[in-house]
């Protein structure tokens, strides 16, 4: 969480070292005669019709030719990305080639099922030509084709645009496929066969309407499924011509399971973090003094006494810095007071400034020590994890976020399994991530397949899926964020409704980490989420007014009042809200709090 008191960088400016700088790929070997230039608009003829930019528009000068070119501005968190996606067959030979003109520019493709390519130029005070080739994979039917800048180095432009190559086979979709059978069901996932379709290069999987995994081959285990809940399944075949029909349906069970300790929260949750060791702008809150409102109450912040060590202290705030603070047996004292009322007080270990690298067995156990001391001593109901900056990221060799192999991570997740067992079914557990840990991971993860990339991109979700059965809470904080895309494959940005039901959506429905349709982020429940934002313009980037908090409420948990996003479904379970922070919302009038009460009562 952002403290104001301190100058904290926009976490997009982490975006800066996020993509491999590539080098220029060899020229592919002459178009046949029977290829065709599969690019939708690449002349930027009609304006922006068929490509989707961050920040693009057409102008009339320059252009190579015609009447029109793109003309994008990277920003420090954007580098300006136009694309498109493209039709392709299987096992085929293409040539992507365009002009542009500006420093720093690059061509190139994505998704190709074999090696991604692109080309660059440093600088091209006019026109120059870029080109690219590539071979689709065997299984291969979309590619994606893009243009884009480097971070803050002004504008560039792009002109005739192509992709030439054998166009999309012209036959049929498969045949529908059959015999879809339940095979193995747990309390959070459902195991399916079907038989296999000829022509079929990979299969669909729907969950009761919603697709959400591609299988390459005749089985699929469907996870982040809800405990004693009916699902209705179906199947569909794919190649290079279309979708088949959907297959019957089949209904799958899931056995009882554990509720992550959720139960001991109300139906919708107002949580917010409670400035208890450090003092800035927004005053000092006595705990005695923050509202029923408040469900669960994160106390910011225990930070360890290095980076490394794992000794988490949680020191309060000095009279000195905090002349109204109160004595420690009133703070006790308002803990139980709170507890009793049916609120939870937890200690929330991190923040800006509270760099946690468990990078050894021994600083693992120094954090479930101390963190346990703290806990008793304060008589606290659990814990809070606000890993930021630095904490947390992943070694070049550590590609699965479901089979994590980074010491931090690993050591991470075993000391909160740790903590979970010592205190029982009632401890509770949250998660507050930023975008850049969590929903980025949609495009990239960790360095990447080819290296280069920020390794810290991603890095929470091998945390979350570990402790998904022991999660109460994840609330990303959705905000001090970059542009992130969401699953309708546009960029979102701060600052209005849209951004959050984007991003809340991308955690209830479940996302291909890295684009790798067989490598799937599961769905959180509904009632594991809250959607984090700060209280106040004063409190944090990405401030929504009372309004747009109640349009993405309506959104997500009625599919009512929406905007262009279109949800995967509708979750009227979802748990509520989270806020930077209570203080900052005290100072502003309780403008977070009131919004809350109004909505849900």
């Amino acid at each position: 969480m952002d403290r104001p008191r301190r100058t904290r960088p926009v976490l997009a400016a982490l975006t800066a070292a996020l993509l491999a700088v590539p080098g220029i790929t060899a020229l592919s070997s002459a178009a046949r005669a029977a290829d065709a230039d599969l690019a939708q608009n690449g002349g930027f003829e009609s304006g922006l019709d068929g490509w989707s930019c961050t920040a693009g528009t057409t102008v009339g000068s320059p252009v190579h030719s015609g009447g029109s070119a793109l003309q994008a501005t990277p920003a420090g968190s954007d580098n300006a990305q136009c694309a498109q996606t493209v039709t392709v067959q299987p096992d085929a030979q293409y040539t992507l080639s365009g002009y542009v003109r500006g420093s720093y520019v690059y061509l190139g493709a994505s998704g190709t099922g074999t090696t991604d390519v692109s080309a660059w130029t440093q600088s091209a005070p006019d026109w120059q030509r870029l080109t690219t080739g590539f071979r689709t994979g065997p299984a291969t039917t979309k590619v994606t084709i893009y243009t884009h800048g480097w971070y803050g180095t002004g504008a560039y432009y792009a002109d005739d645009v192509s992709l030439v190559g054998p166009g999309a086979s012209a036959g049929q979709p498969p045949a529908a496929p059959t015999g879809l059978t339940v095979t193995a069901v747990t309390s959070s996932s459902a195991t399916l066969s079907w038989s296999a379709v000829t022509g079929a290069t990979s299969y669909a999987v729907f969950r009761d309407g919603a697709k959400v995994q591609t299988a390459s081959g005749t089985s699929a285990t469907v996870t982040g499924l809800s405990p004693s809940t009916a699902y209705g399944f179906q199947v569909a075949a794919v190649n290079a011509a279309g979708e088949s029909a959907r297959s019957a349906a089949v209904t799958a069970t899931t056995t009882a399971g554990s509720s992550g300790g959720t139960s001991q929260l109300p139906a919708h949750a107002l949580v917010g973090y409670l400035h208890a060791s450090f003092a800035n702008g927004s005053g000092y809150t006595r705990l005695a003094d923050v509202p029923d409102s408040w469900d669960v109450i994160d106390l910011a912040f225990g930070e360890p006494t290095s980076a490394t060590s794992g000794d988490i202290r949680f020191t309060r705030c000095p009279v000195t810095e905090c002349p109204n603070a109160e004595s420690d047996a009133d703070f006790k004292a308002a803990i139980r007071a709170k507890q009793a009322a049916g609120k939870k007080v937890l200690i929330s270990i991190g923040g800006q400034n509270g760099q946690v690298q468990l990078t050894t067995t021994a600083a693992r156990d120094a954090f479930v020590s101390s963190v346990s001391d703290i806990i008793d001593t304060y008589g606290l109901d659990g814990l809070d994890i606000d890993f930021e900056g630095h904490s947390l990221s992943l070694n070049a060799d550590d590609t699965d976020f479901k089979n994590p192999k980074t010491p931090v991570i690993v050591n991470l997740i075993s000391a909160l399994k740790t903590l979970k067992a010592r205190y029982g079914a009632k401890f509770v557990l949250t998660m507050a991530p930023e975008t850049f840990f969590v929903q980025m991971g949609y495009q990239y993860y960790g360095t990447g397949k080819w290296g280069g990339q920020d390794p810290r991109c991603g890095a929470y979700l091998p945390v979350i899926y570990a402790l998904r059965d022991d999660l109460t809470l994840l609330h990303v904080q959705d905000y001090n964020s970059g542009p992130i895309m969401g699953l309708d494959n546009q960029y979102h940005s701060m600052g209005g409704a849209d951004f959050h039901i984007a991003m809340t959506d991308m955690l209830l429905t479940g996302f291909p980490v890295a684009g790798d349709p067989n490598n799937v982020f599961p769905p959180l429940r509904p009632d594991q989420v809250a959607i984090g934002m700060p209280a106040s313009t004063n409190a944090g980037n990405g401030y929504v007014a009372p309004a747009e908090v109640v349009k993405t409420l309506d959104c997500l948990t009625k599919k009512s009042n929406c905007g262009s996003y279109p949800t995967h479904g509708t979750w009227p379970a979802l748990r509520g809200l989270m806020t930077w922070s209570v203080n900052w919302d005290r100072y502003s009038n309780w403008e977070f709090q009131k919004t809350f009460d109004g909505y849900f009562g």
